[in-house]
């Protein structure tokens, strides 16, 4: 049986990975920071180089998926620094890295594979250096760019969705704000069948559909029973925001290295 270690295992994507991997005859192992889970039993501080090289030598994984990133998005010894660790101490070992559409400005709308990172803030920064040292160091390592994920009710912008309408945050989803979601179990079998091969360098891995964060936001209030009318709505461009306007990571490669489909929102966010 191969072992796969999966890093972030109690996060909401390590999890599913963690269920994924199980089910496709894995012996996956997941790691955590602070709380440990059913699906995250092995302590590890990305942080730190020599946990990091204690931890994969005593696991002593074929594969390992690379999903932990900081507790916050400006903790960049956890999503920069910790993805160098993990890249150092998988000498020899296969390495699916997963990044980020975050990495890009968002003015030229489309990206693919061989766009170059212009991050416009904090936490896009961290994730292109991230990638940087992973392909540095590792050249062989599948680096997955990826975007909003959701679909089990606790993605963030599911999250977000909630506490929005309920007013437990104050804020708005924007019009104007553009990306292609990703269910996370797509996501989730497409990195253990880049785990299982040997594809090298980035790979976009996103949804079929371009939506604005508005209208997902929507799409989400239909299929949980929500008020849509309800959702509160903003324009980047009226309040002046630096944020990321349009990425839409192009996924033309995916569809012929994968053979996972990779789902559109207005597929997998509806009533069920």
């Amino acid at each position: 049986m191969r072992r796969l270690l999966v890093t972030g295992g109690n996060g909401s994507l390590g999890r599913r990975v963690m269920a994924r991997a199980a089910a496709a005859g894995w012996d996956a192992v997941g790691t955590y920071l602070s709380v440990p889970a059913a699906t995250a039993t092995v302590r590890l501080d990305i942080r730190d180089p020599g946990d990091v090289r204690r931890v994969i030598a005593e696991v002593a994984p074929d594969a390992i998926v690379h999903a932990a990133a900081g507790r916050d998005r400006n903790d960049w010894a956890a999503t920069a620094d910790g993805a160098a660790n993990v890249a150092v101490a998988a000498a020899g070992i296969r390495l699916v890295h997963v990044s980020s559409d975050a990495i890009f400005s968002g003015r030229l709308g489309e990206y693919d594979e061989d766009a170059l990172p212009d991050p416009v803030y904090a936490y896009g920064a961290a994730k292109a250096a991230a990638e940087t040292a992973v392909r540095a160091v590792a050249p062989g390592a599948a680096v997955v760019r990826t975007s909003l994920i959701l679909g089990d009710g606790r993605g963030a912008h599911e999250v977000l969705t909630h506490d929005l309408i309920a007013g437990r945050v104050r804020g708005a989803l924007f019009t104007d704000e553009v990306r292609k979601p990703v269910h996370v179990d797509d996501l989730a079998d497409a990195l253990l069948e880049l785990a299982a091969g040997d594809y090298a360098g980035v790979l976009n891995v996103a949804g079929a559909d371009a939506v604005s964060r508005y209208e997902l936001g929507v799409l989400v209030a239909v299929r949980d029973g929500l008020d849509p009318a309800t959702t509160p709505a903003a324009s980047l461009a009226t309040l002046g925001l630096s944020r990321p306007p349009d990425l839409r990571l192009l996924t033309g490669r995916a569809r012929k290295v994968l053979s996972t489909r990779l789902r559109g929102a207005t597929e997998f966010v509806r009533p069920v």
